[in-house]
């Protein structure tokens, strides 16, 4: 199944994030089964504001859209299927 990276910027601040991990993990569970949630990184820039870049699991893009629009506080700036993952193993000296 394919595997996705969503770029998100949230319209609410740090405080809130884990109300609304809750809240997204409850939605994918509920209405869209076949999303799995794989983790995220969690970046806060300058201006406080909270970026998050998250692994998906989804049978197609448009789910983890829907999930999005569902879930509120943010937008999506990017969806990009993921083609593979490296380490430094991958690349011995």
């Amino acid at each position: 199944m394919p595997r996705y990276l969503v770029e998100r910027a949230f319209t609410v601040g740090q405080e809130q994030m884990d109300a609304v991990g809750r809240r997204s993990r409850q939605i994918a569970e509920e209405r869209y089964p076949d999303i799995v949630w794989e983790h995220s990184h969690v970046a806060i820039g300058e201006d406080g504001k909270v970026t998050t870049f998250c692994v998906y699991v989804a049978p197609e893009e448009e789910l983890i859209r829907r999930h999005a629009r569902d879930l509120g506080m943010h937008e999506v700036l990017r969806i990009a299927e993921i083609a593979g993952d490296v380490t430094p193993d991958d690349f011995p000296t």
